[in-house]
């Protein structure tokens, strides 16, 4: 077994900051969601490398020991996976949640496939959860000019673009943006969009202590949203943006759509083609949270867009066109009642 100090520590494990605080117990009992782990590679496939806490994509090899977390994944163009029932599991995502997959979208190869060696212990032993590094709750909080959020009609319809569209464009104003993702399963990839965005002040699921937030309560996902925003705010951003993952058939995604009304100061909905945003339109009034705008990859044809336009009444931008000052006027809008 190699030393600790030679273990990939993955994305997910980057609050556990004393690596060598920890030690390794036998996986002697079911596994749990957010629980510590770690695995050997036994064949390398879909995923061939690991992002490490600074989110570096490091390549994999048979052998490598690897630090992640035990979760689900819900995701429709890659791999639907639950908790592992015995010592070999997959690799679910990049950013080091442990899996087993049991369905695959066509376009992806078979798993990477590892080995549990045991789940990572204090010195007395006791099994360590992602939850024994979470924040603690932040004092409830609104931004001074709003919280907007970004919900999609699916996955890969320019959700996290889109939202970063809105940082860049509140930032280039000269606000100071505060830029979350509310749920999703553990990946680097989004963070360094929104921080690339301009986006001052970041905070995820991960904070609150979830690799992926597939399978945990409604109520812990709501107030895991909640708790992002009045992070964000306690940190000082003026204006916060929060990403929910998923289309708005998932269930947790649809769950948290359902409580906007109060939370949120403006919605904004990113699709892939022009039914999807009539179809997404009429859920978000259906569940009492008005979309005010449409935007995502339908932006990528100007034919689309003017027939979603045309569907729905509502402005489509693209990201561009946010940054350049759909998201400014956003903000002025979010100030007359829908």
């Amino acid at each position: 077994m190699q030393k600790f100090s030679d273990i990939k520590w993955s994305y997910v494990t980057r609050r556990v900051v004393d690596h060598e605080a920890v030690g390794l117990r036998s996986l002697d009992r079911e596994p749990r969601l957010g629980d510590l782990v770690l695995a050997r590679v036994m064949e390398v496939g879909a995923h061939d490398h690991v992002e490490n806490t600074h989110g570096r994509r490091t390549r994999l090899y048979p052998g490598d020991v690897v630090a992640g977390a035990f979760g689900n994944r819900y995701a429709t163009d890659y791999y639907e996976g639950y908790l592992p029932t015995g010592s070999v599991a997959h690799l679910l995502t990049a950013g080091g949640v442990i899996g087993w997959v049991v369905s695959a979208h066509a376009r992806r190869r078979e798993p990477t496939v590892l080995e549990v060696l045991g789940l990572l212990a204090d010195r007395s032993g006791r099994p360590l959860s992602l939850d024994e590094y979470a924040m603690a709750p932040p004092a409830p909080a609104r931004p001074e000019l709003g919280t907007f959020v970004v919900v999609g009609s699916s996955m890969g319809a320019g959700k996290t673009t889109t939202a970063s569209a809105l940082a860049r464009g509140w930032s280039d104003a000269g606000l100071r943006v505060g830029a979350g993702k509310a749920t999703g399963s553990g990946s680097g990839k989004d963070r360094w969009m929104y921080q690339d965005a301009g986006a001052a002040e970041i905070v995820d699921f991960l904070d609150f202590g979830m690799a992926s937030t597939f399978g945990y309560p409604p109520q812990r996902l709501r107030a895991t949203m909640i708790g992002i925003r009045d992070a964000l705010v306690a940190r000082g951003a003026s204006v916060v943006v929060l990403e929910i993952a998923d289309g708005l058939l998932q269930e947790e995604t649809r769950g948290l759509a359902a409580v906007l009304t109060g939370f949120a100061d403006g919605v904004v909905l990113a699709v892939a083609d022009a039914l999807s945003a009539v179809a997404g339109v009429g859920i978000m009034a259906d569940l009492g949270a008005p979309v005010r705008v449409v935007s995502g990859l339908v932006t990528a044809s100007p034919l689309a867009s003017r027939e979603a336009a045309a569907a729905t009444g509502l402005a489509v931008l693209s990201p561009a066109e946010l940054i350049a000052g759909g998201a400014l006027e956003l903000l002025s809008a979010a100030a007359v009642p829908a």
